[in-house]
């Protein structure tokens, strides 16, 4: 009997795999798995993840820490495997390209041998990033991108474009069972204050009282969602039929410019903070939002959290961990 069908037949509880699981999504992640009663082993090198995140799971019993890099092979017997591994932000993906590089491909490769031996089910965490700089707007999952294959966010990018083909030759070749979400900003709690992504930026510099720095006009447009909102996809997209592998959106198509965004922090922290203004980064999107029509029609899932009450949440994380 399949194991994965013998667990849902019989309400047994499944053993989950989360590389990454330190990181700031991979944790929310872990935290949730565990509450619906899951045994859940957390892989991470710790180059962008942290103990801190994971730390108050430690002593759960149905939890297991390893410190281990998905560029060497991995083994377990599990049910279930998010793929979270690898650094997201651009301060970080861009500090050892070649790196990244490896963590995307040949992390692929190392967990979706893993998920063919084990015939576990797969998740890859893929980015929007997969589009590039869009030509399409707003984005949807048919659309194949406006990438710089050799440019400074390449290393992301590609890699990410490529662990999204390997998943599908694996899928098509090996039978492996796979979904792919393609992860849109995401913003929240255990954010690292230095991670250089634009929600944590702005706070930061908002709650410190420092000038805040939009790179580029501010005009730019990006769709922020909430942590808890992502995790909850992934499980919906996790529990869909194998007939299903995506690639699916998931992130909150409200549009927002980089100065409004900048703005409504300063509100919200109460900051004296001023706008000040850099030239835009290499290869930066001008505009970033999911079309979410998909996962609306086979995940039933749509973004709850609005930004406001998210940033409120994450401005109060923000206020003790900066102290």
């Amino acid at each position: 009997m399949n194991k994965y069908y013998f667990c849902t037949i019989f309400n047994v509880m499944k053993r989950i795999l989360i590389t990454g699981g330190a990181g700031f999504i991979g944790s929310h992640l872990c935290e949730r798995l565990l509450k619906e009663n899951n045994e859940v082993i957390c892989v991470d090198n710790f180059f962008t993840g942290s103990k801190e995140n994971i730390v108050h799971l430690t002593g759960n019993p149905y939890f297991e820490l390893v410190r281990h890099d998905v560029v060497t092979p991995f083994f377990a017997e599990v049910d279930e495997i998010y793929n979270l591994a690898c650094p997201a932000s651009p301060v970080h993906y861009q500090y050892n390209g070649i790196k990244t590089i490896k963590t995307s491909v040949m992390g692929a490769i190392n967990i979706l041998g893993l998920a063919k031996r084990t015939r576990a089910k797969v998740l890859q965490a893929s980015t929007s990033e997969v589009y590039g700089d869009p030509h399409v707007h707003p984005q949807t999952e048919d659309y194949w991108g406006h990438v710089n294959p050799i440019g400074v966010r390449s290393c992301y990018d590609e890699g990410k474009r490529c662990a999204e083909s390997l998943f599908m030759n694996y899928h098509r070749q090996n039978s492996v069972r796979i979904k792919i979400i393609r992860i849109f900003n995401t913003y929240g709690p255990k954010m690292h204050p230095n991670d250089g992504r634009v929600v944590s930026n702005f706070i930061v510099q908002a709650l410190r009282g420092e000038d805040i720095t939009i790179y580029g006009d501010g005009r730019q447009t990006r769709s922020f969602q909430y942590v808890d909102d992502l995790v909850e996809g992934m499980i919906r997209l996790m529990a869909t039929g194998d007939d299903f592998t995506g690639p699916v959106n998931v992130g909150n198509p409200g549009e927002f410019t980089i100065r409004q965004l900048a703005e409504t922090v300063i509100r919200l922290t109460g900051s004296t903070s001023k706008l000040t203004y850099l030239p835009l980064p290499q290869d930066d999107p001008v505009q970033r939002q999911p079309d979410i029509t998909l996962a609306k029609e086979k995940m039933n899932w749509t973004p709850v959290v609005p930004l406001e009450e998210g940033l409120q949440k994450t401005i109060a994380y923000f206020k003790n961990k900066i102290k």
